[in-house]
């Protein structure tokens, strides 16, 4: 598609490398700084689609700003300024190699994995006599390994962290305070939008002085999953599907055209008309999370609008 951004090549003064994941790149520059840039690729089932979807960066990048913005003074973050719609700057963290995923409702992979008679996820509990979707009675916390681009993130359980020493101790019950309370606070923030926050997952890394602090998204349809409030307990009741607000009906499509990642299976063709619509759904979902009216940028040149952006941060940055 013309005027997404799907992969970046800037040479930033003291620069140093490039780290390029599954929908973001980050660039590390001199004196700890880090410059990351949402891009509009689209990942699925742990796998980069071949086609961006129009503002999908813009749109994540500036959710997650809104919501770092929005825990600061629960949970330190690592993010500094925001010089572009598609950009982050912020502190050099070094990263744990979990992902912290929290799950309030019975949904999407605990779903499946329930439907598949599991009773345990990550070392926790599942009670028995849930339906899909169903509420639980606390939220749990199911991590996973972080996957380099094009592997899968797999589930691991708090005790196998512990032992494989992936992280100490005293650092994982930080992360799980941390995690425990950004679920409440964005639990309260959908409750304030019509909205249900399902589940979703945090990432967190420390800084050179030591300081755990959260990085990369928050709280965006990528990461997170949500439910229209309205009308959840009646479609519970009836056995009905739950209106939602995240990825998960891109999921949904992939699945009904036969792919979920797994060997051997190919990527549907997206149509530039479907990939519309997923633009147009990516739209909805900054606004209702949010209550922002979304501003689309100016895209005629993306390349060169981030790079005027981020060059004209860092020489003020400098002074």
């Amino acid at each position: 598609m013309k005027n997404t951004i799907i992969d970046t090549n800037f040479n930033f003064p003291g620069q140093s490398k490039v780290y390029k994941g599954k929908v973001r790149e980050v660039y590390f520059l001199e004196n700890d700084l880090l410059v990351m840039i949402a891009t509009d690729r689209l990942s699925a089932f742990d796998v980069v689609m071949p086609k961006g979807i129009p503002f999908k960066g813009q749109i994540l990048n500036q959710i997650a700003t809104q919501m770092m913005y929005a825990t600061q003074d629960i949970v330190p973050n690592w993010l500094e300024a925001t010089p572009d719609p598609n950009v982050a700057v912020g502190k050099k963290c070094e990263p744990f190699k979990v992902e912290m995923v929290i799950r309030g409702y019975l949904a999407g992979h605990a779903a499946r994995e329930y439907k598949a008679g599991k009773r345990m996820l990550c070392g926790v509990p599942m009670p028995e006599g849930m339906n899909e979707n169903d509420k639980f009675p606390t939220p749990i916390i199911t991590p996973a390994t972080k996957a380099e681009m094009g592997d899968h993130d797999e589930d691991i359980s708090r005790e196998d962290i512990l032992k494989r020493n992936i992280v100490s101790k005293e650092d994982y019950e930080i992360l799980e305070d941390y995690t425990t309370k950004l679920f409440q606070r964005g639990s309260e923030i959908a409750t304030s939008r019509g909205l249900i926050l399902v589940d979703t997952k945090y990432e967190f890394g420390k800084t050179a002085a030591g300081e755990i602090v959260l990085i990369d998204e928050i709280h965006t349809p990528d990461s997170s999953r949500y439910f229209y409030a309205e009308g959840y307990e009646d479609r519970q009741k009836n056995g009905e599907t739950q209106k939602q607000l995240s990825k998960e009906f891109v999921r949904q499509w992939l699945i009904e055209n036969n792919f979920q990642g797994l060997e051997g299976q190919t990527v549907p063709e997206m149509s530039d008309a479907y990939i519309d619509t997923v633009s147009e759904r990516y739209i909805e979902l900054y606004e209702k999370i949010t209550g922002f009216t979304f501003e689309k940028a100016d895209v005629s040149n993306i390349d060169a609008r981030i790079e005027s952006n981020v060059m004209e941060y860092l020489q003020h940055s400098k002074k």
